[in-house]
């Protein structure tokens, strides 16, 4: 197999075969965000994509269930790179079930309507965004974005792309896992990037929800803020307090949530709005010191 590193998957892609067919991020500026920018983005050549496609379906093909396609945001490929690949995926796995890439809403909305229901058809079944925050002030301060087409007149416009993205992957049959980041706002927009946040997940109404844990990265833009200007990382119980907030107060129809991630202090795991109240008196056992966090040692990217 030939991967370029670092090389970064969702947790719930731990068993998933990743094929590597882009290599870093079409976007690329987000300030908090480290893992591709040692990478120019490129698209690997489709005849190579194919051949490892191959080379893996005779040595493990009846093994391989899930296809995770990295890098950054592979759903930034043309459908002439995405179809030859599905149909390829389902001649060699036989018992493949699920396709999945991270994408960013501007991927999403770069297609037309058909060219994504013709991606579903294929057999991309599920796809990972992270808008990170709903507050549109630190959605713009951590760069979730460019400001995407026709959205010029709108004051909310990185708020608005991931809805009528998500609402676009929904109508095109696929499933959609949002990502959010406890502490993306700092001290300063705490209260505001959680409530926004619930907002958004509200309005996304996702199959998948996950939130991490923000990490200050030297080397990264939101590092040199932090030493510039004094930025701050909210403490334990702030950031605690934002994730009951996403929790209680968004209204998803039918989420799996998760806080697996070994960023983040609190694993939590559970369905809304079924087990909004358990989780909700989790988190509030742990604001009282009742449930020990994990410990900064065991914690990482």
């Amino acid at each position: 197999m030939h991967y370029e590193q670092p090389l970064y998957r969702p947790p719930s892609e731990h068993d998933a075969w990743i094929l590597q067919a882009s290599i870093g991020c079409s976007w690329n500026n987000c300030t908090y965000c480290a893992m591709y920018r040692s990478k120019a983005f490129r698209i690997r050549d489709l005849d190579e994509l194919l051949a490892e496609t191959e080379e893996v379906g005779r040595r493990i093909g009846a093994r391989v269930e899930k296809v995770f396609v990295a890098d950054g945001d592979a759903l930034a490929m043309p459908l002439s790179h995405w179809l030859p690949l599905l149909s390829r995926f389902r001649e060699v796995f036989p018992r493949l079930r699920r396709v999945s890439c991270y994408a960013t809403a501007d991927n999403v909305l770069a297609k037309t309507a058909d060219e994504l229901a013709e991606l579903a058809a294929a057999g991309l079944s599920l796809l990972y965004m992270g808008p990170e925050s709903g507050d549109e002030r630190t959605m713009r301060a951590i760069a979730k974005g460019p400001r995407p087409s026709g959205a010029a007149r709108s004051s909310d416009y990185l708020f608005d792309s991931h809805v009528q993205a998500s609402q676009r992957t929904r109508s095109a049959g696929m499933r959609l896992s949002t990502i959010f980041l406890l502490g993306a706002g700092g001290v300063e927009r705490s209260e505001a990037h959680a409530a926004g946040s619930a907002r958004l997940v509200t309005e996304m109404d996702p199959d998948f929800l996950a939130a991490l844990t923000l990490t200050v990265v030297p080397g990264t833009p939101l590092a040199a803020t932090m030493d510039r200007r004094g930025w701050r990382l909210p403490d334990q119980a702030g950031l605690l307090t934002e994730l009951r907030t996403l929790v209680a107060d968004s209204r998803p129809s039918k989420a799996l949530f998760r806080t697996n991630h070994a960023s983040n202090y609190l694993p939590l795991a559970g369905r809304l709005p079924e087990d909004r109240a358990r989780i909700v008196s989790v988190i509030d056992a742990a604001l009282g010191g009742q449930i020990p966090l994990r410990p900064e040692w065991s914690r990482g990217l």
